[in-house]
């Protein structure tokens, strides 16, 4: 079996032996889990390479591009924001950002961000992977045109408009990029090892991730807006090898930690909007999390989802809990907070699968961390 280092107490051992199983089997190349049970870490661990070669091992300080885990880091921003009653949820965007009222946005909210239903999951003028290092000019294209649709009661995943969306609210208000206020607010006051925009001091703990297979168009054929969504710019996992896309802040997709990292943070959630000792908003502020936004087939997806704000809710895709949230990355990253149990489970990997939001892998590590809980 192979060999997984960390910390795990008796209580979780099953998630270290799924894991392992996980390595052995080479589903996973290199990985790393981290639970935290009522603000307590019950489990730490890792293992593999962080090069398909095996040259390298992963370890404890390993860092690996999360994809749209990364998501969840604009939420947590959100929310602190919205308790310390700089931004509404229910206020037009344009009062904020007031160029975005332009083509027909007038009348789009905040909470529209936050729900992927603003219309806006793609950029309409020919768009290049590399053009995304540039927010001032994302930013303004996403401000000059015009929805996709208008039906704001209708989702479809923002794979990577999201990050720029919620990141210039949060730069109109704050006046620093997203990046910044997120590392100097959230990720330093955690001890969080979790960078938006990855400086260049960091760059020798990075392990590059292995693509997975390309999509598949054909499967797509029924959902148009997913093809739109996804070659706006077209989704291209060799990015993170690029030190431009490492360095850039692209929020809804570039974030690079490790599973302890990303709990570190997202635990707030879990525990009503405080870790560690730092409240970083109420629980009523929280609380607005588990209110459906948005419920159907995604338009971009192509899946049943539930959105609250931000995160993704119970569905018949995911079932969860009713105090439970989460969301996951393009290839099989996932974080999930569940208030009932206590629970912050986290997987962070680099072997790549098909999987636009998770897939089986974090399912079985997650089920393994609940049903230790529960026992």
């Amino acid at each position: 079996m192979a060999t997984v280092q960390g910390t795990t107490n008796e209580k979780f051992r099953g998630v270290a032996d799924v894991l392992a199983q996980q390595l052995e089997n080479g589903e996973d190349l290199g990985a790393s889990v981290c639970v935290i049970e009522r603000g307590n870490v019950v489990v730490d661990i890792w293992g593999g390479w962080r090069d398909e070669a095996k040259t390298t091992p992963w370890t404890s300080d390993t860092l690996v591009n999360v994809w749209s885990t990364t998501k969840t880091m604009t939420f947590v921003v959100g929310l602190m924001l919205v308790d310390q009653g700089l931004l509404d949820f229910d206020e037009r965007v344009a009062h904020y950002w007031p160029e975005f009222a332009a083509n027909g946005k007038e009348d789009i909210l905040v909470r529209h961000f936050f729900s992927h239903s603003s219309g806006l999951s793609g950029w309409d003028q020919p768009i290049t992977g590399e053009d995304l290092g540039d927010w001032d000019d994302a930013c303004a294209r996403l401000a000059r045109q015009a929805p996709w649709w208008d039906d704001r009661r209708q989702s479809g995943y923002h794979a990577l408009t999201q990050g720029f969306l919620i990141g210039e609210l949060v730069r109109r208000i704050t006046g620093e990029s997203f990046g910044t206020f997120f590392r100097k607010n959230v990720a330093e006051v955690l001890g969080a090892d979790f960078y938006i925009g990855l400086p260049d001091s960091e760059e020798s703990r990075v392990s590059l991730v292995v693509p997975p297979a390309p999509i598949d168009p054909a499967s797509l054929a029924n959902f148009p807006m997913a093809i739109k969504t996804f070659t706006s710019p077209l989704l291209d996992a060799t990015m993170p090898h690029e030190r431009w896309w490492r360095a850039a802040e692209v929020p809804a997709a570039n974030g690079h930690g490790n599973a302890k990292s990303v709990a570190l943070i997202q635990q707030i959630i879990a525990n009503g909007g405080e870790a560690n000792g730092h409240r970083f908003f109420s629980k009523e502020t929280c609380d607005r999390v588990f209110v459906p936004q948005t419920s159907g087939v995604d338009l971009v997806l192509a899946q049943d989802t539930t959105f609250g704000m931000g995160y993704g809710l119970s569905s018949s895709t995911t079932p969860l809990g009713p105090r439970a949230c989460y969301w996951g990355g393009y290839g099989g990253s996932v974080i999930i907070m569940d208030q009932d149990t206590g629970l912050t489970v986290s997987y962070m990997m680099n072997r790549m699968l098909a999987g636009v939001v998770g897939d089986s892998r974090g399912s079985a590590l997650t089920m393994a961390a609940v049903m230790a809980a529960l026992s």
